[in-house]
């Protein structure tokens, strides 16, 4: 979910308010001659993780309508955000929302209302999820963070994203969902899901590598090259030798992509296995064996190089997902 889709869940969630608070959709005959109606709109700034948005904020004729969506007299609300990003997540069924729903607006409105706004916000997020891809992203990023969710307890869960960089340069979020854990299966799951959609064609694919990616990216997009996440092999490197050697590995790893062509970065790679080969032999085994998806990413342009040999770049919605998805009461279930 970037900037624009949020300002726009805002906005849906606004109109949805107003609608329940009404008692009648716009337009609708059921609203003629109740003594109130709707009455435009005024525009408000908020600040976000994401962004400033610009928002619509609904008024009724006779001013009785207050809106509980956005907190008063505050330029930035973190809970609002959560609970966006929770609304919109892949795997959030009718009655998680209708849940989420009530727990934002259960203290403001009677239970048929915040049915209403229920009903009115379930096609909007089944809508997100299902609404027509581009035929064409030059690059997907794939990742998954973990955040804590509470079902009897609070457990860290998976929350898989797919964001896309389309030709023309744009970023887009491609989808994004919440499962007990990460695995090929629901990777698996995404994949078909995002062709489904529309999305035929795929140059270059970036992921940390979880185990069967691989096979289920050849199976599903054939054509599309794949980059492993040179930032994600290096942590895995430091991780499986000792503290002392840590930061000598970690400085001559890096030199790796930043050579100017591929056959140095080669020639670097091969001085790296033939330095540490005897210390951590089954570090260099593992190495060379995903050796063919460690240097994808030296076939195109030394500008977009940088942006393309790591998942750093998904790290900004990460941050967001993470830092809203403490174990607080915004997140007391799965919804």
């Amino acid at each position: 979910m970037q900037k624009e889709e949020l300002q726009q869940a805002v906005n849906d969630l606004l109109e949805a308010e107003l609608t329940a608070f009404l008692g009648y959709d716009p337009y609708a005959r059921a609203g003629w001659n109740t003594g109130n109606s709707r009455n435009g709109a005024y525009f408000r700034k908020v600040d976000t993780q994401f962004g400033e948005i610009e928002i619509q904020v609904p008024r009724d004729r006779s001013g009785m309508f207050h809106q509980h969506t956005l907190p008063d007299y505050k330029q930035h609300s973190n809970v609002l955000e959560s609970m966006i990003i929770k609304l919109y997540s892949k795997s959030v069924t009718t009655r998680e929302i209708a849940d989420l729903i009530e727990k934002m607006y259960g203290s403001h409105y009677s239970p048929a209302q915040v049915s209403n706004i229920s009903k009115q916000m379930i096609p909007k997020v089944e809508a997100y999820h299902q609404h027509k891809l581009s035929d064409k992203f030059f690059c997907v990023y794939l990742d998954a963070t973990y955040i804590p969710l509470r079902r009897e307890t609070f457990e860290r869960e998976a929350v898989y994203i797919a964001i896309g960089i389309k030709p023309n340069g744009h970023k887009e979020v491609i989808d994004y969902r919440i499962a007990p854990s990460e695995n090929v299966e629901n990777w698996t799951e995404t994949l078909q899901d995002m062709k489904s959609r529309g999305l035929e064609q795929v140059e270059f694919f970036l992921s940390d590598g979880v185990v069967g990616i691989k096979t289920v990216l050849e199976q599903t997009y054939p054509k599309a090259h794949f980059q492993r996440c040179l930032v994600h092999v290096m942590r895995n490197i430091c991780a499986k030798v000792r503290v002392d050697d840590r930061e000598t590995i970690m400085n001559e790893f890096k030199q790796i992509h930043q050579q100017p062509n591929k056959e140095a970065a080669i020639k670097v790679l091969h001085a790296f296995y033939d330095k540490w080969n005897r210390a951590y032999s089954h570090v260099i085994r593992n190495l060379k064996e995903i050796e063919p998806d460690l240097l994808v990413f030296y076939s195109y342009p030394k500008q977009i190089r940088a942006s393309i040999y790591s998942t750093n770049m998904i790290e900004s919605f990460n941050n967001v997902i993470k830092r809203k998805a403490k174990p607080k009461a915004e997140f007391p279930t799965e919804q």
